[in-house]
């Protein structure tokens, strides 16, 4: 069964940036759609960012200017280049994506999660 593997997490001051990656595990598996939520402790998940199979994103207001997801279709790979990043943004922060595998479409899958602590 496919998976969703997330990297890039880590601790880093305010102001510093980070890159989250999530790749699928199979390579036959291409990631058509995706999204990048977030927990932090005793919150909600919100999301994040989403690329949809065409490519238009979407950006949570919170942090627009900030925050930008990417795709690359060759290495089956989604990105969330995180900028100019705040104590508000520490968090679990996980991948989400649909897949399309020949023609059948596979939806709904996550990633472990990776945590984003921003120092003050």
């Amino acid at each position: 069964q496919v998976q969703l593997v997330e990297s890039g997490g880590g601790l880093v001051q305010t102001g510093g940036s980070l890159r989250l990656s999530c790749v699928a595990s199979e390579s036959t598996f291409s990631i058509i759609a995706s999204r990048w939520w977030r927990q932090a402790p005793g919150k909600q998940r919100e999301l994040v960012a989403d690329i949809s199979v065409s490519g238009s994103t979407t950006i949570l207001d919170s942090a627009k200017g900030r925050f930008t997801i990417s795709r690359d279709s060759a290495k089956n790979t989604v990105y969330l280049q995180m900028n100019s990043l705040k104590p508000d943004d520490t968090a679990i922060y996980y991948c989400n994506a649909n897949f399309l595998r020949g023609s059948i479409p596979y939806y709904d899958h996550w990633g472990q999660g990776t945590q984003v602590t921003v120092s003050s």
